[in-house]
């Protein structure tokens, strides 16, 4: 495998090895991502193999200083809310336990986390309104603010605190039923 530095330098004479490895190296972790925007795994596939095309198509803007990770994940990002705004898709959540709890649902008072599965978590979440689940989605999992929420979605900012509240509450009532 190629060191990372390695790695964007071949990407960026378009050698097709280089980009193999880059894109079987950082797949899964982009692919999980996906799935946490698209509906299903179908419409995730397509937006990971957009945001590869962008990112072989711009890997030589990334900043040494900065993550090539990161860079990616901003990038599939971007790709996935550009698609999603283009064709008024659905979104759904995919994640971990790390990312439940960082949100405040699974520390709830009202949900003992133990006692549900990570699966049971997000299919409710996958059956949030579609706005709460984008919101929901950019804030507590991928990190944005709410000032970069704002500029990516292009709505005020109570908008999106407002989302992010009525996410939280709905996913509260409805992990209730699963003490």
């Amino acid at each position: 495998m190629l060191s990372e530095e390695k790695l964007i330098e071949g990407c960026t004479a378009g050698d097709r090895t280089a980009q193999r490895q880059l894109y079987e190296k950082y797949s899964p972790s982009l692919f999980a991502l996906c799935l946490r925007y698209m509906q299903n795994r179908e419409q995730a596939e397509d937006i990971l193999v957009t945001g590869f095309m962008a990112i072989f198509e711009k890997i030589g803007t990334v900043r040494e200083e900065g993550s090539l990770e990161g860079w990616m994940k901003k990038v599939m990002v971007h790709t996935a809310v550009s698609t999603i705004r283009a064709n008024e898709m659905c979104y759904s959540l995919e994640s971990d336990e790390r990312v439940l709890s960082n949100a405040g649902i699974a520390s709830s008072q009202n949900v003992t986390y133990s006692a549900i599965a990570v699966r049971d978590i997000m299919r409710q979440v996958r059956q949030l309104p579609d706005g709460c689940r984008t919101v929901f989605n950019l804030h507590e999992i991928e990190g944005y603010s709410y000032e970069e929420i704002t500029k990516i979605l292009k709505i005020n900012r109570g908008t999106v605190a407002s989302q992010i509240a009525r996410a939280k509450k709905i996913l509260q009532e409805k992990l209730k039923g699963y003490r």
